[in-house]
C-alpha cells in the first residue's frame, strides 16, 4: 500500500508539473521567443567562429604591446642618454650621417623625450619595403646607433604573431590553398568572418543577458568563487564579457574594415567619409600637363631651410609636447609635411598635420585632427581603435585585459554548451529510474 502510494503521489506531482510546463510553454511572450533566438544565434556564432576566434584573440593580446615589446627587445637603438651634452641640430645629425646612409632621406621623426634617440627615414634603390629602412642616431653625439634591417628577435615574433592574427599563417605558403584566391586572402576572409561573428555574438550576448540579470545587478556583475566549477565557468563568461562589450565591440566592428572591401566601403559611407579612388590623369591634356609641371619644378631649385626652422614655425601652431614626422620635399617640391603625436600615458594616437612652404617655412595647409567633424575623427580612427592605441598606454592596457577575456570566451562559452548538453541526459536517467 505504502509503494502504491508513493507512486501515485509521484504521478501526481508528475502531472502537475507537466501541465505547469505546458501553462509555461503557451504562456511565453514574444521577447522570450525572441530572447531564445538571440540565445541560438550567440550559441552557433561563438561555436562556428570558437578556434579561430582563440587564435586571433590570443594574438591580439600581444600585438597590443607591440611597439613596446619591439622596442625593449631593441632599447640600444630608442633608448639613449645625454650625459650633460646640448642637442645637435636635425641638419647636424643628417651631415654626421649622410655617408652611413644608403638611399635617399625621405624624413626624419624627433621625439620630445629627452632620453629618445633622433630617427632617420630612408629608401634604397630597388626597396619595394612599406617604409624603407630607419637609422637611428644619438641626438647628442651623433653616433649612429644602428637601423632597422638589424637581425631582431623581437621583430620576428611580432611578424609572426602579426600573420597569425590577420592570416592564420597562411601567408607563409607558397603554394595556394584554392586555385584563384591568394592564400593571404582566404586567410583574411577567415579572420574577417570570424570577427563579424564575434561581433554578432557581442551583441546577442549583451542583449540575452541584460533582462535575465536587470533584477540581480550585483549578481550578474560578480564572479561567485565559492560556487561549483560550473557556476565559476558561468559568472566568468556572462560578467567579464558584460565589463569589457564595449571594447570588444570595438574591436569587433573594425576587424573585418582590413579584410573585406565592402565592409570598409560600407562602414565609410555610413559615416560619410567615403572618397571614390582617383585613376590616375585622364586624357592626354592630363600627361602634357603633369609632364610640364614636373619640367618646371626640375628648372625651378627651391632651397630648403634648416629643420629647426620648419620645426619652429610648426610649434606656433602646434604647442605641445609630442614626437615630430618630418617628411622631406622631393627634387624640386615646393612644399614640406610635418606630422606631430603627443606624448603621455593619455595621449590620443591621432596626430596632427601641416604643409609649410619650403622657401618660407609658412603655414599653407593645417590639419587639426580636433578641429575635424565626429564622423571624420571616427574614420580617421579605425585602426587606433582596433589596435587599442586611442589613448596612449592608457587604452592598451585596457584592450590588453579585453583581448585576454576575449580570448578566454570560446573556453568557456564551450564549457557552459557541453554541461548543457548533459543535463537532458541525467534527467532522463532520473525520471526512468523513478518511474
Amino acid at each position: 500500500m505504502v509503494e502504491i502510494a508513493r507512486k501515485g503521489y509521484f504521478l501526481c506531482c508528475l502531472k502537475i508539473n507537466t501541465t505547469k510546463k505546458m501553462t509555461k510553454q503557451k504562456n511565453k511572450t514574444l521577447w522570450e521567443k525572441t530572447r531564445k533566438f538571440l540565445n541560438d544565434i550567440h550559441l552557433w556564432a561563438g561555436l562556428i567562429s570558437g578556434i579561430v576566434l582563440l587564435v586571433v584573440c590570443l594574438t591580439g593580446t600581444i600585438y597590443v604591446y607591440n611597439t613596446e615589446i619591439r622596442e625593449w627587445n631593441a632599447s640600444h637603438l630608442y633608448k639613449v642618454s645625454n650625459d650633460g651634452l646640448p642637442r645637435l641640430s636635425p641638419n647636424e645629425l643628417l651631415d654626421k650621417n649622410k655617408e652611413l646612409i644608403e638611399g635617399n632621406i625621405t624624413g626624419v621623426r624627433i621625439s620630445s623625450d629627452a632620453e629618445r634617440s633622433f630617427q632617420i627615414s630612408a629608401r634604397a634603390k630597388g626597396d619595394k619595403s612599406r617604409s624603407g629602412t630607419t637609422y637611428f642616431v644619438n641626438p647628442y653625439t651623433g653616433e649612429m646607433l644602428g637601423n632597422s634591417k638589424e637581425e631582431n628577435a623581437a621583430v620576428t615574433f611580432m611578424g609572426y604573431m602579426f600573420s597569425l592574427h590577420r592570416w592564420l599563417l597562411l601567408d607563409k605558403i607558397e603554394e595556394p590553398i584554392f586555385e584563384g584566391l591568394e592564400n593571404r586572402k582566404l586567410g583574411s576572409y577567415i579572420t574577417g568572418a570570424s570577427t563579424i561573428l564575434f561581433t554578432i555574438g557581442v551583441l546577442t550576448g549583451i542583449v540575452i543577458w541584460v533582462p535575465r540579470k536587470a533584477k540581480y545587478w550585483r549578481q550578474g556583475l560578480k564572479v561567485k568563487l565559492s560556487g561549483n566549477w560550473k557556476r565559476i565557468n558561468h559568472d566568468l563568461h556572462n560578467s567579464l564579457a558584460f565589463y569589457s562589450a564595449i571594447i570588444l565591440f570595438l574591436m569587433g566592428v573594425t576587424g573585418p574594415f582590413f579584410s573585406f572591401p565592402w565592409y570598409r566601403e560600407a562602414l565609410q559611407k555610413s559615416l560619410g567619409t567615403y572618397k571614390e579612388r582617383s585613376v590616375g590623369g585622364h586624357g592626354p591634356s592630363a600627361a602634357a600637363q603633369g609632364k610640364g609641371e614636373g619640367e618646371k619644378k626640375r628648372q625651378e631649385k627651391v632651397e630648403v631651410l634648416p629643420l629647426e626652422d620648419y620645426l619652429y614655425s610648426a610649434d606656433q601652431v602646434l604647442d605641445y609636447e609630442g614626437e615630430y614626422t618630418l617628411s622631406l620635399p622631393k627634387n624640386g617640391g615646393k612644399t614640406i609635411s610635418v606630422s606631430k603625436t603627443k606624448a603621455g600615458f593619455f595621449a590620443p594616437a591621432a596626430s596632427d598635420k601641416l604643409v609649410l612652404d619650403v622657401a618660407s617655412a609658412e603655414v599653407v595647409e593645417a590639419d587639426i585632427f580636433k578641429e575635424k567633424p565626429l564622423n571624420e575623427r571616427i574614420s580617421g580612427s579605425i585602426k587606433a581603435l582596433h589596435l587599442g592605441n586611442v589613448y596612449g598606454s592608457f587604452s592598451k592596457l585596457l584592450y590588453f585585459i579585453s583581448c585576454l577575456i576575449a580570448t578566454s570566451l570560446p573556453v568557456t562559452g564551450t564549457l557552459i554548451w557541453i554541461n548543457k548538453m548533459k543535463k537532458p541526459k541525467k534527467k532522463n536517467k532520473k525520471k526512468a529510474q523513478l518511474a
